[in-house]
């Protein structure tokens, strides 16, 4: 589970910033099996949506389709990408370089979607002065220097609870316009800094709970119906 703090601007639902990069990675498979065009009824019955929920999406974000073909991947395909700013070539910084951190800044996804981690930041001597996937790690003092040097806009906290908020000040110190916090806690920040918050305790608690009560349905000797107590579908 996710929640954002961000300006007051005008954006498409939040539900649809979550689907639209599904939609984008299936389109690219769709496009590399050979494919030229789609439409909204096959993109729905591939990912099991509801068509008319497709078509509002992509509408959200001015692209039509057109009547008999349908949408053209060579339209559609970089026409979401340039919504979520797949093109824009964003680099980033990581500050935490622990398994989690060392784990995204593996991550071979994020240069398919233009984002690249040039630097990782921790306090542990031991990590200070490392490689981890060719990424070097500076000492977390030097953060707001680097990224105002750099002109980092973009950074990713993945340091322990106690330490974020710090983390978070230098970051913002440094010029940093949008922080993606995997720390478990609230941040303090200006209005003017966009926060992607990613729970993961959160998350888990949310699926442990449906998973009990899917058990429970089973123990009672009651068939699922594939949707828990809180109306999500359960796969």
């Amino acid at each position: 589970m996710s929640d954002t703090n961000q300006p007051a601007t005008y954006r498409v639902p939040e539900p649809t910033l979550h689907r639209l990069p599904d939609y984008y990675r299936y389109l690219q498979h769709l496009e590399e099996k050979g494919a030229s065009s789609v439409s909204c009824s096959l993109i729905g019955r591939d990912l099991s949506m509801d068509p008319t929920l497709v078509r509002k999406d992509l509408e959200s974000i001015a692209m039509v389709g057109r009547p008999g073909v349908g949408f053209r991947l060579n339209e559609l395909i970089p026409g979401i990408g340039a919504f979520l700013g797949y093109n824009g070539g964003k680099r980033a910084v990581l500050a935490g370089a622990g398994s989690l951190g060392t784990a995204l800044l593996g991550h071979r996804r994020f240069a398919q979607v233009g984002l690249q981690l040039i630097a990782a930041f921790d306090n542990s001597p031991l990590r200070v002065g490392e490689r981890v996937h060719d990424v070097e790690v500076r000492p977390i003092q030097d953060l707001a220097e680097y990224v105002r040097a750099m002109d980092i806009h973009l950074g990713i906290i993945t340091v322990p609870a106690e330490a974020a908020q710090k983390v978070a000040d230098l970051m913002v110190e440094g010029g940093i316009r949008a922080i993606w916090n995997f720390a478990p806690v609230r941040l303090h920040l200006p209005p003017k800094i966009i926060v992607q918050n990613e729970d993961l305790y959160n998350s888990l608690a949310a699926l442990s709970h449906r998973l009990a009560v899917m058990l429970s349905r089973e123990s009672r000797g009651g068939k699922s119906n594939g949707v828990d107590a809180g109306g999500a579908r359960i796969a």
